[in-house]
């Protein structure tokens, strides 16, 4: 079952050049069916990550769409709940990662041919049935724990060349110095969303204005609005704002680290609130940015010549919240100071690449996902080279590995238990595969 997820949660929007043309019945699990267009849409997805062209590896997708639909079978007997709420919350981050990836609405609606509305409607159900999949799969090794004697015995057990090899870690500590946008330029932008404040309290449609002018062009193309969110999915600023208002209430002007704000309540249900809003972003001019470079450029010469330690120059200079941290840069999935190398960004790469324990880089320019104009000094506090993982310095890598094991082998029993107790009908070409489990009943 290795490849399970890893197949279905990838992009999934072939499924739009197959479905019209290929709708064909290929196998049915319980009370749910697997189409031709399933199997091609995920296929050549498989395909467009650069693995290999095989019978083989197709009859792998088959199969794992097969047990993909076995979980949406049983999440439904077992009564397992998904909200329209949680569809269209992942709706809307696929939406917003293929925009990115192609560089505006517009070009996604141009690369599928297809309004926003169209694509979002025709991958609901995709998302649902993934969703119900992922409960269910998470329900089946929910109680999976493993002792440390467990994972030292598994992992002793295992031929080095199973046993994972740790990527490149370091530890970074940054200054930021950050450009200073003027107050004229700032109140240019306050006048114009006071404008726009205005013009809604005398009638005007907020969407109409957040579509024609908001500078969030993910949330512009629906008139500005966010969709429900919950307490805590918003950043500090905008969420205080926003949940103090009444129902077609505008807010006064909101700061946050994306810019500057007016904000609409659409409605509250409970915890969760649906907002619309117009972001105008503050961009720093040619003269904001030499000075900053100028400033850090400073600053690196001071650090170099060692008039100043690296930890008071954080305190006394970086223009950003990680200097409450010790300045500390976290890796974004684990939350942890040791970033693995492999998670880091292709320019954050370069400038960490050659440094050791102790080096101070010159003032850079590292595109995270904040201001582009930030200017960065790094420091390396701790480099640990890439090696073979024991369970002595990472056992937390040996505790996953046989958590991971664990799982597949219950999945696996869960599995085989299930196929034998569900009515499974498959196409007489899909009979040719050599499947790991007996589909074939």
């Amino acid at each position: 079952m290795k490849l399970i997820f890893k197949i279905i949660a990838l992009l999934f929007f072939n499924h739009f050049s197959f479905g019209q043309s290929i709708d064909k019945i290929v196998a049915i699990v319980g009370d749910e069916i697997l189409l031709k267009s399933e199997i091609e849409a995920q296929y050549l997805q498989y395909l467009t990550q650069g693995n290999e062209n095989s019978s083989e590896i197709r009859c792998n997708v088959v199969e794992d769409l097969l047990f993909q639909k076995l979980l949406i079978n049983q999440a439904k007997l077992d009564s397992l709940e998904v909200t329209s709420d949680q569809v269209m919350s992942e709706v809307n981050n696929r939406i917003k990662y293929f925009e990115n990836q192609l560089g505006s609405v517009e070009k996604l609606e141009e690369y599928f041919n297809k309004s926003l509305n169209e694509i979002e409607s025709e991958i609901k159900n995709i998302v649902k049935e993934q969703l119900y999949a992922q409960k269910m799969q998470a329900k089946i090794v929910e109680d999976v724990k493993v002792t440390p004697q467990e994972a030292k015995t598994f992992y002793a057990s295992l031929d080095n060349s199973l046993k994972p090899l740790v990527p490149t870690q370091i530890e970074v500590s940054q200054i930021v110095i950050k450009p200073v946008i003027s107050d004229s330029q700032k109140n240019e932008i306050r006048k114009q969303l006071n404008g726009f404040r205005d013009r809604v309290n005398k009638g005007e449609n907020f969407n109409v204005l957040a579509t024609l002018y908001s500078d969030d062009q993910g949330s512009a193309v629906k008139g500005g609005e966010l969709g429900f969110v919950n307490r805590g999915d918003l950043v500090p600023e905008f969420e205080r704002a926003a949940f103090k208002l009444k129902e077609g209430e505008v807010s006064e002007i909101v700061e946050s680290q994306f810019g500057l704000h007016i904000i609409q309540l659409i409605s509250r249900r409970g915890d969760q609130i649906n907002v619309r809003h117009i972001l105008k972003t503050v961009k720093p001019n040619s003269k904001a940015i030499q000075d900053a470079n100028k400033r850090a450029t400073e600053l690196y010469h001071k650090l170099i010549s060692k008039e100043i330690s690296f930890e008071q120059a954080i305190i006394e200079y970086s223009d950003d919240e990680s200097k409450n941290n010790s300045g500390l840069i976290l890796d974004p999935n684990s939350m942890s100071s040791l970033i693995n190398f492999d998670n880091i960004s292709s320019d954050f790469k370069i400038v960490v690449n050659d440094m050791q324990e102790g080096d101070i880089s010159k003032p850079v320019i590292i595109n995270f996902s904040d201001n582009k104009d930030l200017f960065r000094i790094i420091k390396i506090n701790k480099r640990i080279e890439s090696h073979i993982a024991n369970v002595v310095d990472d056992f937390n890598y040996v505790k996953e590995l046989t958590i991971n094991n664990k799982k597949e082998k219950i999945t696996l029993e869960w599995v085989n238990n299930k196929i034998n107790k569900t009515y499974i009908n498959l196409n007489e070409n899909l009979l040719e595969c050599n499947f790991r489990n007996n589909w074939k009943k």
